[in-house]
């Protein structure tokens, strides 16, 4: 199984006595790292710890026409279905899933405990779900499917996993009104699941080789998305400082490699994250558990950094559909000319898309880092070969938005910052093509 990008993280209570064993070694960590930082050395720090908390979260509930709609393809473990996160008050349309491709509808139990749900759903549903079989699991914002004959239960996540389940859960956070089309796997042919799909917009991926060691990975597949099928794909680079350019997942010049950055903390660079990606995003976020219906923990990597910025892309196109009355989503070639936004005297591509993500993201300043943070400050010098264009939250969303829509344009990066990701984007054509 390829290896999944996430910070270790403990799930357990406060008291438990590992629990303060890691938090001595995360404080002797930020000690060190500092340290290193200020000798201008690279760092080596072990990511965060997390901590399960009890809290409910109801899903929106739909307007009765539905309206503009956006839909991101997560591409992982596996889902939690019952959990609070991805609750839906109402239902999909039926075109939607008909156009979704929709051969089974789950009506998943809603009272009980995690495992009396499973047990109440396993003959009806978990048992009965096959290789390629497009699942909605009503009373979700899931609709998922797997390609694989060998997974012991179709889409629902491991017991001893969750990875998927948070990586969702991120993309939510983003966008609560996503559809999500999930798909287990780690595969080109998961990948592909997503890539055919006329309606996907985005794909999200948050696995590879680990260190971004230079081995074949999904870079085939997500050629086939993006290139051909005209959707967008955000990678996630590796949870160390290796550059990203020749990982699999983050590298290839039609994916946006994503990278960590401490938001809402000293905004600098999370040391083992990747360098000299496209971009950087939120590193540490509160996520759904996977093995029950309402709990959540803290957790950190480039594994939910991905996810978030998926979700905060498909706000925008949701935004645009709304705006200029385009009530479908896809870029299909052949329905869509390759238009990811097709309305009423406006249209765009990824590509338009990708531009003004780039021109949105920012740098933070120097001034904020924290010695004692463990993360590696965001040098004033060629802070592109950290963060690549920079970093993107919420703050992004809406003068993306204003400048697609032509009401309030932004401006162009400076030169330097131009050249070098223009020389990153050139290293990385000539190293993937």
């Amino acid at each position: 199984m390829p290896f999944v990008r996430r910070c270790f993280h403990w799930k357990g209570e406060s008291t438990h006595p590992k629990y303060e064993i890691c938090l001595q070694i995360r404080q002797a960590m930020r000690v060190v790292a500092a340290i290193i930082a200020l000798l201008v050395v690279s760092a080596t720090f072990v990511g965060c710890l997390g901590r399960q908390t009890e809290e409910a979260n109801q899903g929106p509930e739909l307007d009765e026409g539905f309206g503009a709609f956006s839909v991101v393809a997560p591409v992982d473990t596996g889902i939690n279905v019952y959990h609070n996160h991805f609750a839906m008050n109402g239902s999909y349309p039926q075109w939607l899933l008909n156009q979704l491709g929709v051969n089974m509808v789950c009506n998943i139990t809603k009272n009980g405990t995690w495992d009396e749900r499973y047990e109440a759903d396993r003959e009806s549903c978990w048992d009965v779900i096959g290789s390629g079989d497009i699942v909605w699991f009503k009373g979700s914002r899931i609709i998922g499917t797997t390609p694989d004959d060998d997974t012991e239960i179709p889409i629902l996540d491991d017991p001893s996993d969750g990875h998927g389940t948070a990586v969702t859960g991120a993309v939510l956070n983003a966008n609560p009104e996503a559809v999500i089309f999930f798909v287990e796997g780690f595969s080109d042919a998961a990948v592909l699941a997503a890539a055919n799909q006329p309606l996907v917009d985005i794909i999200t991926t948050s696995f590879g080789p680990i260190l971004s060691v230079p081995v074949p990975g999904i870079e085939d597949a997500t050629k086939v998305a993006v290139v051909q099928e005209k959707k967008i794909h955000t990678g996630a680079a590796d949870n160390s400082p290796s550059p990203a350019i020749q990982d699999s997942t983050a590298g290839p010049p039609w994916s946006i490699g994503i990278s960590g950055y401490a938001e809402e903390d000293d905004n600098q660079k999370e040391t083992m994250s990747g360098s000299y990606p496209d971009i950087a995003a939120d590193w540490t976020q509160f996520l759904p558990n996977h093995d029950d219906i309402d709990g959540y923990h803290w957790t950190s990597g480039t594994s939910f950094a991905t996810p978030r910025t998926a979700g905060l892309l498909s706000e925008v196109l949701e935004n645009l559909r709304s705006e200029f009355d385009d009530l479908s989503s896809g870029a299909d070639p052949s329905s869509r000319m390759g238009l990811i936004v097709n309305g009423t005297n406006f249209s765009m591509t990824n590509d338009d898309l990708r531009d003004a993500l780039n021109l949105s993201a920012w740098y933070p300043s120097f001034s904020s880092w924290d010695p004692l943070s463990g993360t590696t400050p965001v040098s004033p010098v060629a802070p592109c070969t950290q963060v690549g264009w920079g970093v993107v939250n919420e703050s992004n969303v809406q003068p993306i938005i204003e400048h697609l829509n032509g009401s309030n344009a932004m401006s162009q990066r400076p030169f330097d910052v131009e050249i070098c990701m223009e020389t990153n984007q050139e290293i990385r054509e000539a190293y993937w093509n």
